[in-house]
């Protein structure tokens, strides 16, 4: 009798150390999945020579395009269009559909895709995170696409890695653009195109790139550095293309 007890002892000790380690191996790829996920795609795409590309504006949008205020008529680059609509160009594993273009933001090198959530306050943290969950922040009192000035955007990598979920993580490559890469920008329903010129790391109480004027279009992209810290500010910046 003494041995069987000592025996369901043992299995049930077992047991409980087999669940105990495996739900801690399910919890952990479950926290980091995004980030590993992020980071074996873009790797894997690097490996297979894998270049993405934004689709262009299908015909029917292009013909009735809203002109953004300021200068963006003139500075602006011009839009290619075609008669496919995104439905059809969806079906390329090579073309990335923009999730939005009445405000948003493509970057074709790092896969990223996003809503911008217009006018959000940077030191406001209840009002940035709330955007954060939607895509990325555009700080209130910057600039909009295609407008002389500094159109200033936002997306924490996340304050911890285990955020990721919680947070909008469509920066989290940002540090692998370099000078000639190209963020392309969608405002009402144009497409405007930047081509990245400065990339650099700051401490979180430097605000001179949110407050920098410019005489001319210049696109500043701020996320946290490193990723899942908020030891630091990465700030890239692009120019808008033929400005």
């Amino acid at each position: 009798m003494a041995k069987s007890k000592r025996y369901k002892t043992i299995l049930l000790t077992r047991f409980l150390g087999y669940f105990i380690f495996l739900t801690g191996i399910l919890s952990f790829l479950a926290i980091f999945s995004p980030i590993l996920n992020v980071e074996f795609s873009y790797r894997w795409d690097n490996i297979l020579g894998k270049e993405r590309t934004v689709a262009t504006l299908p015909e029917p949008m292009a013909s009735s395009l809203p002109v953004a205020s300021g200068d963006s008529q003139t500075s602006s680059p011009t839009i290619p269009v075609t008669g496919q609509g995104f439905g059809d160009l969806a079906a390329s594993s090579n073309t990335i559909v923009p999730v939005s273009t009445d405000f948003g933001i493509v970057i074709e090198k790092i896969n990223a895709n996003a809503k911008v959530v217009a006018n959000v306050n940077p030191t406001i943290e209840k009002e940035y995170v709330s955007a954060l969950g939607e895509g990325v922040a555009h700080a209130a009192g910057t600039n909009f696409p295609g407008e002389k000035g500094n159109v200033y955007l936002f997306s924490h990598s996340t304050d911890a890695p285990w955020n990721v979920i919680r947070y909008n993580a469509v920066f989290y490559l940002l540090r692998e653009l370099e000078p000639g890469d190209r963020v392309v920008m969608f405002y009402l329903g144009r497409r405007f195109d930047y081509i990245v010129f400065d990339k650099t790391v700051v401490k979180p109480t430097d605000i001179s790139f949110l407050t920098n004027k410019y005489d001319q279009s210049v696109l500043t992209l701020q996320t946290c550095d490193p990723p899942g810290t908020l030891w630091n500010r990465l700030i890239v910046r692009a120019r808008l293309a033929g400005s």
